[in-house]
């Protein structure tokens, strides 16, 4: 084979990733949809059409001679057609298997053109042994017949588009997982607006030339002009000859005949003008719609995965999709895919319970988690996630951000329930009882909200005891473009995106109140944080000197400008000199050397030409805070509180223990030591402490049984325990969180700052 015929068939093959993919994920959604179904009519409805995708599979393999792939949708096709002709009924065992061999033929898919091993061999030697068992134990012979060829349904013209290439230039194959970064399938009613708008720019093109063309004519006139003003200067004898007239009107006449010449070419400009712009936006809008692609291009592996995981856990769950048919921006949908899935796991983990529990509280035994997409005003897209579970149960969470650190229990009590709800975005916060594969490490909703956030979106949640819980995702349907606010620090200029802005208002400054040495302001009945955008942005003139005078808002009696940004739940005030104007926003990344600047998340171009930084609203609201604080250790107050309690210090290490108990009690707090875990437990018992301090690698009894030890009993369980220790590895942490352990400290990175601010929280 010579390298043109390697390069096409390297060519062909991506071509057959792409199109086997499509059969595959239609044949899963029609394995989800078959199993639930009960109507004949929509069950033959359902046959049929899984029937043409697997027949259309096995024709596409065979014409790129990926015979693998062909032997077992052979098969699998004669199941389908006796199906059809009801000559056999399935089982849950013959959707275990179908769901087997669809794995398996992914998987032949994604490495078409590689050798298979014995083990693979066999696996699909196996899975069509038993897919001819269904057929033979139904009809009683060993012979499979042919099915009958039906007529193929008209194909929708596709072009493929591939950015995947060599460095000479050429399309390679890709595995099928990375294939979708890469390539797009368009279809031709789409590309056909953007011929006729590329045709129309010809047009657009010769008038442009044509304006220029008369703008270095007039410029060469004037030219012209100041040379012959050069040459003939006037003397005397010219102007007492007459000539001074003569020249006069010559050049009034000349000015009369620039100026009509400059009127028609600016109206001509305007015509062109309006002309482009409808033009440009007309072509991105076509532009746009080229990169759009159907929700479900992403959701049709959902079913399969819920389908999967709640067997693995014994519950019944209905998933259903709607509005799966809205286009949104294809680089969108790929950033989204992970988080969904994320989303999806936690319904199914958290939410629905078995079906036993549920008809406990007079549910149904099968669940429900439903996903919908809606499109809203302004470009924006609806992403809802909601299942009729039990809810999320508030007492446990607030217990689960006060045991990861996040809060302190003073501070869980001022909590409202919107913000007790926004615990569970904090990474490191679970309340489930156990880590698993799927849940437990309370990182999944942490990494969500990121994603969200990054995409210049906003996530907020709904829950209700028994009811079920809602998770609302608000996302913009492409990236290139999106609204924005434009304000004015001093002589700067940023652009904030309007999505995240709920008001701009100007406020009078008696209206702004320091509480705690920190600005406020009361907005609907809700006392919010203001910060200084300029300060927080650290501007040259912002920064904030440590000198003990801080802002009031008081030097001016002029009205405040006031933009109010809101991430999730969170909302603080920003102070901003102007608020300049609201515009469609290109937003460009700041380049590979500035991959990731605070506070920024790109850049845009003004029709000035300007370059205008766009700020990036959740690292804002982080800034806004950590400033807050800053401030609030300059200006101390509550802090310098001496502090008491009773604390025990667990740890065999003499020099250790002592060195923890002077630490404590220069902080004033009554401190008792123990030297082992069993000793610790013996005056835990006896005694009455606020908190335990303790080691975890300890002769008779480690830290992770006493903590456990601890948690269990009843007189102790609520002593909050905080274990220093050595052992720095992730699954050590984790098997401190797994026992109880309200804090873990690893002293190779140890403060006495760090303990002291635990201790303060937990007591």
């Amino acid at each position: 084979m010579n390298k043109e015929d390697i390069e096409f068939q390297k060519r062909i093959l991506v071509t057959f990733r792409i199109e086997a993919e499509e059969h595959l994920n239609a044949f899963s959604a029609g394995l989800i949809e078959l199993e639930k179904t009960q109507t004949e009519e929509k069950l033959a409805d359902i046959i049929e059409t899984m029937f043409r995708e697997i027949h259309s599979l096995k024709g596409a393999a065979r014409s790129v001679d990926q015979k693998d792939v062909e032997s077992i949708c052979q098969p699998l096709e004669s199941v389908f057609s006796a199906l059809k002709h009801k000559e056999i009924t399935l089982t849950p065992s013959s959707f275990d298997l179908f769901y087997k061999t669809v794995e398996r033929l992914s998987k032949l898919v994604t490495e078409s053109g590689s050798d298979q091993t014995v083990a693979d061999r066999q696996i699909q030697r196996e899975l069509i042994r038993h897919l001819k068992e269904i057929i033979t134990g139904a009809l009683n012979t060993g012979d499979i017949a042919e099915p009958k060829q039906n007529k193929e349904p008209e194909p929708v013209e596709y072009v493929t588009v591939s950015s995947t290439e060599n460095e000479a230039g050429h399309d390679i194959p890709k595995s099928a997982g990375s294939i979708s970064l890469e390539t797009v399938r368009i279809r031709i009613s789409k590309l056909e607006p953007l011929l006729l708008q590329a045709e129309e720019l010809i047009q657009t093109k010769k008038a442009i030339n044509q304006r220029i063309n008369e703008l270095h004519g007039i410029n060469t006139w004037i030219a012209r002009k100041k040379a012959e003003s050069l040459k003939g200067k006037l003397n005397r004898s010219m102007i007492s000859s007459g000539l001074w007239n003569e020249w006069n009107e010559d050049n009034e006449s000349s000015l009369n005949k620039i100026e009509s010449q400059l009127t028609g070419l600016t109206r001509s400009l305007e015509r062109d003008q309006y002309s482009l712009n409808s033009l440009v936006d007309n072509h991105l809008e076509a532009m746009r719609q080229v990169l759009m692609l159907p929700v479900s291009s992403i959701t049709e592996v959902f079913p399969g995965m819920v389908r999967e995981i709640s067997h693995e856990q014994g519950k019944e769950i209905e998933f259903v999709i709607r509005g799966a048919e809205l286009e949104i921006d294809k680089r969108i949908l790929e950033e989204l895919k992970d988080p969904l899935i994320h989303l999806i796991r936690n319904s199914i983990d958290h939410g629905i319970d078995k079906p036993g529990e549920r008809i406990l509280q007079n549910k149904p035994p099968r669940g429900t988690i439903t996903l919908g997409f809606n499109a809203r005003e302004s470009g924006m897209v609806e992403i809802s996630l909601s299942d009729d579970g039990k809810g999320i149960n508030m007492e446990l969470l607030l217990k689960a951000g006060i045991k990861s650190g996040s809060l302190s229990t003073k501070t869980a009590e001022k909590l409202d329930p919107k913000e007790i709800i926004s615990l569970i975005f904090q990474s490191g916060v679970s309340t489930s009882s156990i880590i698993t594969d799927v849940s437990g490490r309370g990182l999944g909703l942490s990494i969500v909200q990121e994603k969200v956030e990054k995409l210049n979106g906003r996530i907020s949640v709904e829950t209700e005891v028994n009811k079920g819980t809602t998770f609302h995702l608000f996302l913009p349907m492409t990236i290139a473009t999106f609204r924005g606010i434009l304000v004015r620090i001093q002589e700067f200029m940023f652009i904030l995106p309007t999505m995240n802005v709920e008001r701009v208002m100007k406020v009078e400054p008696e209206e702004i109140r320091t509480i705690e040495n920190h600005e406020t302001i009361r907005i609907d009945g809700q006392i919010l944080l203001v910060a200084d955008l300029g300060e927080v942005l650290g501007l040259p003139e912002h920064k904030h000197t440590g000198s003990g005078k801080m802002k009031t808002g008081m030097e001016n009696l002029e009205p405040i400008r006031i933009v109010l940004l809101f991430s999730g739940e969170h909302r603080i005030a920003f102070k901003v000199n102007d608020v300049v104007d609201e515009q469609q926003v290109l937003v460009k990344d700041l380049g590979k050397l500035l991959h990731r600047v605070r506070n920024i998340s790109g850049a845009t171009i003004l029709g000035s030409g300007m370059v205008v930084p766009v700020l990036n609203t959740t690292d804002l609201m982080k800034s806004a805070v950590r400033l807050k604080e800053r401030k609030k250790e300059e200006y101390p107050s509550e802090l310098f509180v001496p502090k008491t309690g009773k604390i025990l210090v667990v740890e065999d290490s003499i020099t250790s223990r002592t060195f923890i108990k002077n630490i404590l009690e220069t902080a004033g707090y009554q401190v008792t030591t123990a030297f082992d875990g069993v000793d610790a437990f013996t005056k835990a018992i006896s005694g009455d402490f606020d908190i335990i301090v303790s080691d975890v690698d300890m002769p008779l009894m480690n830290g992770f049984e006493l903590t456990s030890k601890i948690k269990h009993n009843k007189k102790l369980s609520e002593v909050p325990v905080v274990l220093v220790t050595a052992l720095g590895l992730r699954e050590d942490r984790e098997r401190g969180i797994e026992v109880g352990a309200d804090a873990y400290i690893v002293k190779s990175s140890f403060d006495q700052t760090n303990l002291l601010e635990i201790i303060r929280k937990l007591i």
